[in-house]
């Protein structure tokens, strides 16, 4: 493992020249082990503006966002008002979704876990005033169940949110305000930025996108976003959370000193700390972790867990990492172009010289991958409300291949049609030719719908097939 001094200096002599490779305009980045701190930052925040850089600069962390809000849950749990297994209706009686029983059974660890298995997709704007949290609650009355609550995991944005109105009622307080009373004045965040009037107190970062000729991978020339922040309706899921790469340190140093502040306050339970670590429930193999705890992504490595979320909102990415046997963590917040790339490049560099974590293999598909010889267990339509992937061979191309069409309000979001290629990777899951942002996205394919195909796509979400 390098020193903390030395990972500082490659930092510095190397983020402008990659930043640069991967056509990122800026990028900020802090690493920790111990009690020791360094912190770099790089490029611009707006290529409109021109505005530097600095570490203490806010960017939007996005679905980060979402160990915070588990936070906030853990802390009801400690003070008795909460229990993981209490279910939603307990708590909020007029929770509903589209299948009944459902409505019934799902608790809050399977909101914690994403295994609620009902649509989480939901990005309805239900204004800015004080009950935004509880109008979005109320929508999810028609979203559809994907599969039985348990069952496995699916990535869901609108539980996230649901937890968030939770912490609402049981607090007695808006979302917002308890989020800065119980978490970020208890570490002191002072930067934490949780909407765009705060934010803008700050230097603070604009996100990116690809102009109107865009290459094949995503890349090209970059535009400011039209909007800086998605919908507040998701807040608690991470669409308007804001902060230096350093903050993340702070709250990381809060669950590796057992829950315990700076400061010295008790934040969040031992029991709590740990609980979150624990895995829950197993991923899929799509190049994420291998399980889910309770709010974090956890992996298993040969020199101890790791723990972490990743986050994306418009135009913005970011990655966030702890290694308690290390005692180490590390942020890394992007404003554009290849992102992903970018941050799976440091991350290997990252894991490497803080934990002596060997870099993993680069997730992307071999160069002699070929299309899978049962090609027919996965043609077909998959879907859900907000997306439909359509699985089909090309004869014209000679490759199997992925259409993704976004509906509602994804399409209204601006999401486009997408179309790659997909060969073999590993066992049931296949990978794209392409990159998106510069990360290759492994898709699962998992299930029998009886007949030997696959019953559900899985990228993250899992989307049942719809059609042969």
């Amino acid at each position: 493992m390098a020193a903390l001094d030395e990972v500082h200096g490659w930092l510095e002599r190397e983020l402008p020249s990659l930043l640069q490779e991967y056509g990122v305009p800026a990028a900020s980045v802090a690493v920790m082990v111990g009690e020791q701190r360094q912190t770099v930052a790089s490029g611009v925040l707006n290529l409109e503006t021109g505005v530097e850089a600095t570490t203490d600069a806010v960017f939007q962390i996005g679905s980060v966002t979402k160990v915070f809000t588990a936070t906030l849950i853990m802390q009801l749990v400690d003070e008795g008002l909460l229990s993981l297994d209490d279910t939603v209706q307990s708590v909020l009686p007029g929770f509903r979704v589209a299948d009944a029983e459902a409505s019934r059974q799902v608790t809050v660890r399977h909101l914690l876990t994403h295994t609620s298995g009902f649509e989480g997709d939901i990005f309805t704007d239900t204004g800015d005033g004080a009950d935004y949290l509880e109008r979005y609650v109320e929508l999810l009355a028609t979203a559809p169940q994907l599969f039985t609550v348990g069952e496995q995991f699916s990535y869901n944005n609108a539980g996230i949110c649901v937890l968030g109105r939770i912490v609402e009622v049981l607090r007695g307080a808006p979302f917002d305000e308890s989020f800065r009373a119980h978490l970020l004045d208890p570490l002191g965040l002072d930067f934490a930025s949780l909407n765009a009037a705060e934010a803008i107190l700050h230097r603070a970062a604009v996100g990116h996108i690809a102009g109107q000729e865009p290459k094949a991978d995503g890349s090209g020339q970059l535009s400011v976003t039209p909007v800086w922040a998605m919908a507040r309706s998701n807040a608690p899921a991470g669409s308007m959370l804001a902060m230096r790469a350093e903050d993340l340190l702070t709250f990381a140093r809060m669950h590796l000193d057992a829950g315990r502040s700076a400061s010295g306050r008790q934040v969040l339970s031992p029991e709590s700390v740990a609980a979150m670590q624990r895995p829950q429930v197993a991923l899929p193999d799509i190049g994420w972790g291998k399980a889910w705890g309770l709010g974090w992504d956890v992996t298993a490595a040969p020199e101890g867990t790791v723990i972490g979320h990743d986050g994306s909102t418009i135009g913005q990415s970011s990655t966030f990492r702890v290694i308690p046997g290390r005692d180490a963590a590390f942020a890394v917040l992007t404003n554009g172009g290849q992102m992903k790339g970018l941050i799976a490049a440091l991350s290997r560099r990252l894991f490497a010289d803080l934990a002596g974590i060997a870099p993993a293999e680069p997730i992307e598909p071999a160069h002699d991958a070929k299309p899978p010889a049962n090609r027919e267990r996965y043609i077909g339509r998959y879907g859900s409300s907000t997306v439909e992937h359509e699985v089909f061979w090309s004869e014209e191309h000679a490759s199997l291949r992925l259409r993704s069409t976004p509906l509602g309000e994804l399409a209204e979001l601006g999401e486009e049609v997408t179309e790659v290629e997909l060969v073999t990777w590993r066992g049931d899951t296949l990978i794209p030719t392409s990159s998106e942002r510069g990360r290759f996205a492994p898709i699962a394919f998992l299930g029998d719908d009886g007949s030997g195909r696959a019953e559900y796509l899985h990228s993250g979400r899992a989307d049942r097939r719809v059609s042969a």
